[in-house]
């Protein structure tokens, strides 16, 4: 009884791989618009990020700036494209994670795991516990000296702990996405393989 009943219940699993496809598809067409903007940002700012890369005192104080400004943008921009067409995104995924990596250590580190400041989230640190004083005092100031309801009419007010989060988010995409590569059907990969290597 227990024998059939888990049969059929792998055989209905075994039946979802005609759609095993959506699973890449969806985190690569998710990830395109976050990279692409990212490295398009550095480009209209290039000379600040420059700046920003090697400065010791207010930026990253990061070794050869501006080949690492070049490397970061086409990582983003190529890993963008590429992420959209699913061409090369095994090979790609890995400088888009090198990007993550660094982002992680060098930008993001420091201000712990939360992306956005929430005191009760189970790795709030004293940074975070402190935001929720600071935006009490916003958002008094807000009431009083502002027009409150028409500044919140397209969300809450929120404090920003710019910590790990999304990068590490996007590592882990990334990570899936190097193993199991851009999918069938909806990749250039996917035709190409079966173009040049069929029996592959």
């Amino acid at each position: 009884m227990v024998k059939a009943i888990l049969e059929k219940g792998y055989g209905v699993l075994n039946s979802t791989k005609k759609l095993d496809f959506l699973a890449p598809l969806l985190m690569r067409l998710y990830l395109v618009p976050i990279f692409w903007m990212a490295g398009t940002h550095k480009i209209d700012g290039f000379e600040n990020i420059v700046q920003w890369f090697g400065n010791d005192d207010w930026g990253l104080g990061l070794p050869f700036p501006f080949i690492l400004a070049i490397l970061a943008i086409a990582a983003e921009v190529i890993g963008a494209i590429a992420l959209l067409l699913g061409l090369g995104v095994r090979l790609m995924a890995v400088p888009m994670m090198f990007t993550m990596i660094i982002a992680m250590t060098s930008v993001h580190g420091q201000y712990g795991w939360q992306a956005i400041a929430d005191a009760n989230a189970p790795f709030a640190n004293e940074r975070v516990e402190a935001s929720v004083e600071k935006k009490e005092i916003i958002v008094s100031i807000l009431k009083e000296h502002g027009n409150y309801e028409w500044l919140t009419s397209s969300g809450n007010i929120t404090i920003l702990n710019n910590g790990i989060e999304f990068a590490a988010t996007y590592f882990i995409m990334l990570l899936a996405l190097f193993f199991i590569g851009g999918g069938r059907y909806v990749s250039l990969d996917y035709w190409l393989k079966r173009k040049i290597l069929p029996n592959a």
